[in-house]
């Protein structure tokens, strides 16, 4: 049994079946992609398609078909049994406004909670067809290759990335991070959920954002682990479906206990 207390044979099948709901997702997005397709505010005023809604219905209807009693959280949709013991956390197209831009760096993001914390992560990058995989206990997987974390001797030398320096709130939030940005070695925007793709890749060092919601980080906490990495909040605790929003992931956990105390002031 895994620590999270899923086995290694459902942890395997749960994988699989993710894998799928991104290839249903995937098929729908790329029908859409730079095809003029429309946009609409949510009330957030964040952008919405009918890509969005697209996909989420069908990789809703596959879970509904196949597994009836586990639980769904998703973007556009809300909740379902949201306090299940197994909880899917989909976003059907993280980086929306790069979608609806044209920009071919939005991703397909597809979890698997047990208990709130994620042991599943499936992160798909429709337009170049490549894949990000990630287990509890398995090593993360990209284009069907296991791939690793790269050393890195602290912040001074990090590659740090973040989708926006506008995602932070003004105030104490957006100074805290400024604050841990000025001690890094470089810094790149734009990389929406890939970021965290690239860190398990090792070509980036640092992931730091904030105002996320479940579905935009659940699938990375196992795809980021897998490689090495560690991820939580910016008080150091696990990702799970109540955390706050702030995020922060890391090669290795020297660097990651200096950005923290970085961010702490």
């Amino acid at each position: 049994m895994t620590q999270a207390g899923v086995g290694a044979e459902d942890l395997s099948a749960y994988l699989e079946f993710a894998g799928r709901l991104a290839d249903a997702a995937r098929a729908v997005t790329l029908a859409h992609f730079r095809s003029g397709i429309g946009f609409e505010a949510k009330a957030d005023q964040s952008p919405v398609t009918a890509a969005d809604r697209e996909s989420e219905s069908v990789m809703r209807a596959m879970i509904a078909e196949t597994y009836p009693d586990h639980g769904i959280i998703g973007e556009e949709q809300g909740n379902e049994r949201a306090d299940a013991e197994f909880v899917w956390i989909l976003d059907p197209i993280d980086g929306t406004r790069s979608f609806a831009s044209g920009k071919a760096t939005y991703g397909i993001l597809v979890a698997l909670a047990h208990y709130g914390r994620p042991v599943v992560g499936v992160m798909d990058e429709p337009p170049l067809a490549k894949r990000w995989q990630g287990a509890k206990g398995q090593p993360t997987t990209y284009d069907g290759q296991s791939v690793n974390v790269r050393p890195c001797a602290g912040v001074a030398s990090a590659w740090l990335g973040a989708t926006s320096p506008h995602m932070f709130r003004e105030g104490i939030e957006f100074e805290r991070y400024d604050h841990m940005r000025r001690q890094c070695g470089q810094v790149v925007y734009g990389g929406e959920c890939l970021a965290y793709g690239f860190l398990a890749c090792g070509w980036l060092d640092l992931v730091v954002e904030a105002t996320m919601d479940a579905y935009d980080f659940a699938a990375l906490v196992p795809v980021v682990e897998g490689a090495g990495g560690v991820i939580t909040d910016w008080s150091g605790e696990p990702l799970t479906a109540n955390s706050d929003g702030t995020v922060i992931a890391a090669g290795n956990a020297q660097l990651h206990a200096e950005a923290l105390a970085l961010l702490a002031g």
